[in-house]
């Protein structure tokens, strides 16, 4: 019931080269006309990563509503393949690639639309009177397409904000979540509990190796811009990122110092399980994803809890509400020969209200529409819908597409590790990040 965009920066950057050396080889073009308007029977092939039975059985529940639709669209439909399987698939084209393809990372858009393996879908949009601007929020359509090119669409999404353990907070005479990082850092503070050389709880985990506490997803609080007009990398000079790495290397310091925190975040056990540090109360604020209340549900705690937004910075109080964003896409392979009917499903599970609603209320993601969003149908109890509420928010954002994937992206989280453990200055070590990434991107071009 989670993404797996979290866990697969590295995988992207070493396998971008390939991507682009083998789209030079020259491929199909696609976009045959497969007569599938006028009726006619047609079999496309859909690749997709989902894997768990439950979620399986919800995208099939939905292919199989699209069928009863177009009786004469017939869909193979193949669960569980790695985004490593789907680039040689785009990369060899030919009869056993697929026709529609799903990634749950949306950093591979960039390399895919500037590789031109996926279709461009904007002449499919607007044949049918679909305005993205209309149907998808802001955040979705940004890391759905690059440079223009609208090769892939959001296809459910996920919403990042704060858990927090309301027994604790009673116990600390908190009586709401915090809302301005000020805020934020007194109630770490104060739920903090010392214990030895250790804690007995700590308030919040700073660091960038706690799981979700990454430097993009602080930076989605901070509404950073990580490129110019010019493509360049802004990190250097946007004021907001140096701003977002100094807060965090303070409350480091102020939570017990970075050797301590790092100690203590040994003994927490894996992220996706009942052992999650703030399922065992041993955090009591944790930066997570929608997906965290179906896990709390499946394994419930003996605390009270609830969720809220993640804190913004203090002038920038009137955003809060926002966070950062990131989800599935869908599109077409640019090699496909029946691009018609793969543009009938692609269609059908981006853009059909009940069909993104009940995929989404099967698997407990955010909806990636902004009628979904707002459909009556859409299962949200209070901690969810908090999740829904940023996703609706305008403030919220996420990490843009760009033509080598995710590298620049490595690169900045890369000098986070340095920085917080004190290895590296903060303006020239984001000098030295920004030159890093604007060489990358140049290399890949």
């Amino acid at each position: 019931m989670r993404r797996t965009t979290r866990r697969t920066l590295a995988a992207l950057t070493a396998c971008a080269t390939a991507l682009f050396v083998a789209a030079c080889t020259g491929q199909s073009s696609g976009g045959g006309d497969d007569g599938s308007d006028a009726g006619k029977d047609v079999t496309i092939t859909f690749w997709h990563g989902w894997s768990q039975d439950s979620e399986v059985k919800a995208i099939d529940a939905n292919i199989a509503a699209f069928e009863k639709l177009h009786p004469n669209i017939h869909v193979k439909s193949v669960p569980n393949i790695a985004d490593d399987k789907l680039e040689q698939a785009l990369r060899g084209g030919g009869r056993d690639a697929p026709d529609v393809v799903s990634s749950f990372t949306t950093d591979n858009v960039g390399k895919f639309c500037a590789a031109g393996v996926w279709a461009d879908l904007a002449p499919f949009l607007k044949k049918d009177n679909i305005d993205p601007v209309a149907t998808f929020p802001a955040a979705m359509r940004q890391y759905s397409q690059f440079e223009g090119n609208q090769c892939a669409l959001p296809l459910l999404s996920d919403s990042y904000g704060l858990f927090y353990n309301k027994t604790a907070f009673a116990a600390a005479g908190i009586t709401s979540p915090p809302k301005t990082l000020s805020e934020f850092e007194a109630a770490a503070r104060k739920l903090t509990i010392p214990e030895g050389d250790s804690f007995k709880q700590l308030g919040f985990m700073p660091n960038y190796h706690g799981y979700e506490t990454t430097a993009m997803h602080y930076l989605g609080q901070f509404g950073a811009d990580y490129f110019g007009a010019d493509g360049k990398s802004n990190v250097a000079t946007d004021p907001r990122v140096a701003a977002m790495f100094a807060w965090q290397k303070d409350l480091i310091a102020k939570l017990g110092g970075f050797d301590k925190l790092e100690k203590y975040r040994t003994t927490f056990g894996e992220e996706f399980s009942a052992k999650n540090p703030f399922h065992t109360g041993q955090v009591a604020m944790s930066f997570d994803g929608e997906w965290r209340t179906a896990s709390l549900a499946e394994d419930p705690v003996s605390f009270e809890w609830a969720t809220a937004p993640f804190p913004v910075p203090d002038d920038q109080a009137d955003t809060y509400g926002r966070g950062y964003q990131t989800g599935t896409i869908v599109g077409i392979a640019k090699s496909s020969q029946k691009q018609t009917a793969a543009w009938q499903l692609v269609k059908y599970l981006a853009t059909d209200t009940d069909a993104v609603v009940s995929f989404a209320n099967a698997i407990h993601n955010v909806p990636s529409t902004n009628a979904a969003l707002n459909s009556p149908k859409l299962s949200a109890d209070p901690n969810f819908k908090t999740f829904i509420d940023i996703a609706k928010n305008p403030h919220s954002g996420t990490t843009p597409s760009s033509i080598n994937g995710g590298a620049y992206q490595i690169s900045l989280r890369n000098f986070g590790y340095d920085y917080e453990a004190g290895k590296v200055d903060l303006a020239a070590g984001l000098a030295a990040t920004a030159k890093e990434i604007d060489e990358a991107i140049v290399q890949a071009k």
